[in-house]
Parts: structure tokens; sequence; C-alpha cells
């Protein structure tokens, strides 16, 4: 069984620290570098009930893709929510590794996982990475359909193959529409409004758009008819735990680690359940 500082060195590759935004915090939070690693759970959020399931597991490594601690803390005490994961953790001998906004510009990275969930072409990211020569890496990609879906299709693909949530899929724009290029972007993607214009996709799916910044963006003449598919933060970054398990599945078989991989299915979105409005359109 291999250690986990050579399974972090293998995950830091995949993943460089030096690649995440200068407020992200990414890489161990726990656990010590001899200790040997069997088996590996990958999941989005280390909340407590996917640090149960690791528990249950028997897994040596939890790897998220959110941080535990994005803000700092000054306290690690059992009485608070996130100081009981980490007493967790440590109580079972279990290292928690985090890879966020460095996957999210990773080739392969979150946005390809989301494209490949909704079976589109790849042509290129939708914000380059300025450090990539070969001008694959970047926030978001560019993608194409292999034959045209209108805005109400892509919708229902996109409903029927990202994880349930309570919240499916929210549309905006004509739902008869023609999609033939798409961006997609996993996570709160409202922040990329000028480089989707940029771009000239017919649509736009991510996560977490707000009210102000979508109304602002589709009143404006210039992007219509784009369409926007607002689907939820969870459920557009867990694709990415299927791609880095196999990345690792790969590393592990190269390497005759002999890992035991897993991707947790448990939901860790916030939201439980949905009301439709009467008469709303659907």
């Amino acid at each position: 069984m291999p250690r986990l500082s050579e399974v972090i060195a293998a995950l830091e590759n995949l993943w460089p620290a030096e690649r995440a935004e200068s407020w992200d915090a990414v890489g161990t939070v726990t656990g010590e570098p001899g200790q040997e690693v069997q088996r590996v759970l990958f999941a989005v959020d280390p909340v407590q009930e996917i640090v149960d399931e690791a528990v249950d597991l028997g897994a040596d490594l939890l790897v998220t893709h959110h941080p535990l601690y994005l803000r700092g803390t000054t306290t690690v005490a059992a009485s608070t929510f996130k100081g009981r994961v980490v007493h967790t953790l440590i109580k079972h001998d279990i290292a928690l590794h985090v890879a966020h906004t460095n996957a999210d510009t990773a080739d392969p990275g979150v946005s390809d996982a989301l494209a490949g969930a909704l079976d589109l072409r790849v042509t290129g990211p939708l914000v380059p990475d300025a450090t990539d020569p070969a001008g694959r890496r970047g926030l978001g990609r560019i993608c194409a359909l292999d034959h045209p879906l209108t805005v109400r299709e892509l919708a229902a693909r996109a409903a029927a193959r990202l994880p349930a949530t309570a919240q499916g899929i929210r549309v905006a724009g004509a739902p008869e529409a023609l999609v033939r290029t798409v961006a997609v972007s996993g996570g709160s993607g409202d922040s990329l409004f000028e480089h989707v214009r940029a771009a000239g996709v017919d649509a736009f799916l991510t996560a977490d758009l707000r009210h102000h910044p979508a109304s602002e963006f589709l009143a404006d003449p210039a992007h219509s008819p784009l369409a926007l598919l607002d689907a939820a933060h969870w459920a557009t970054e867990w694709p990415w735990c299927e791609l880095a398990a196999s990345q690792l599945d790969e590393i592990s078989d190269r390497h005759g680690w002999d890992l035991r991989v897993h991707v947790s299915k448990t939901v860790t979105d916030p939201w439980t359940s949905h009301s439709p409005s009467p008469g709303a359109p659907n």
C-alpha cells in the first residue's frame, strides 16, 4: 500500500495547488504523511454526513472538491460542526485533501466532467489559462452538440443526466430556440457572463445564477437569443468526482498500488424539496 505522501503527490500532480485562486484553500487538511492508504472516497462536500460515510467505508483518505475551511478559523472544537468533522477524521485516521479551483481549471477538470455527463463535445476553455501554452486549461468549457437541440430538449437532457436534486434545471430563454453550441461551468457561473457573450454560444449551463446578473444579461439585446440553464451547484460538480476517481484508479494501476477508490453518491445539495407555484410556466 502507498503512503499518504505518495498519493497526495499524485493528486498534486493532477491539480497543483499553485493553480488555485489566491482566495482558495486547497491541499491536505488532515492526515499523517506516513500513514498507509488503501481506500479513497471522493465527494463534493466535506460535511459530517460524508465523513461518516468515509468512516463506515473504512476509507483512509477523503478527497473533496469544496474546502472545509475556506475563510479560516480560530477553533476546531467538536462543539462546532466543522470542528466535529476534524475530530471525526483524526479519530479514525482519515486524511482529507481538497482540490477546488485548481480542479476547476485543470485539463481535464470540473467542467470537462460536466460536459461529458451531458454528452457535449468540448472545443476549448471558456476562460483560457494564460499560463497554458496548449490552450486547454481554464475556467468553464465551450462545447458543441453532435446535432442541434431545442433549449427545452437540452434542459431535459441535463435534468436526466445530472444527479437528481430538488431544484432540477431552471431555464431562461425561448424553449424552442435551437442550441448548437453551449458554454458550461461547474459551480457558480454568473461571474463568467462577459466571457459567455464573447464566446458567441447559444446557451450557458451553470449553477447559482442570481436574479440581477441574469436579468441584466438577458435584457441586453446583444445576448439575444442566448438561453440560460441553471442547475444545482452540487449537481454540476458531482461528475468531477467520477472523473477524479478514474484518474486516481489509473495512477494506482500504473504504480501497482491496488487502491480501492469510491465515489460518494450521497446528495449533499442543501435543498431537499420543491413545491412548484400553481400555474407556473414549465
